[in-house]
């Protein structure tokens, strides 16, 4: 069984509770509680358990405590996928649902995916 990886000593757990109270991250308020349990002295096990999370879990985000500070307990949003439509395509789209069917030439009443990518092509 491997040892407790050690926790950064650069931040006290009142520092760390009251980074908590002044996070409006509720993910990185459970998650500083924990540490400032740990550094109270708690098991790793119950310092979890404080934060909703498993023992391994709480090691990882010691992992990022200790290269990011506060600041590495957010979680890492990146954006998601590219767009698929340049501007143009996406300007030109909006407008054609804007406006909607014509039943004489496209002949329906309402869009549904295929006929405004008959419409849009």
């Amino acid at each position: 069984m491997g040892s407790a990886v050690e926790l950064r000593t650069d931040y006290s757990a009142s520092e760390l509770r009251r980074l908590a109270r002044a996070s409006q991250d509720a993910r990185q308020s459970s998650r500083l509680l924990s540490l400032a349990a740990v550094l109270d002295g708690m098991s790793r096990a119950d310092a979890a358990r404080i934060g909703g999370m498993d023992r391994q879990t709480l090691r990882d985000w010691v992992h990022r405590f200790n290269e990011a500070g506060p600041e590495g307990l957010k979680d890492a949003w990146y954006g998601g996928p590219e767009p698929r439509l340049l501007p143009k395509q996406l300007a030109e789209l909006a407008e054609i649902v804007e406006i909607g069917p014509d039943p004489a030439v496209d002949g329906v009443v309402r869009w549904r995916r295929v006929e405004a990518r008959r419409t849009a092509s």
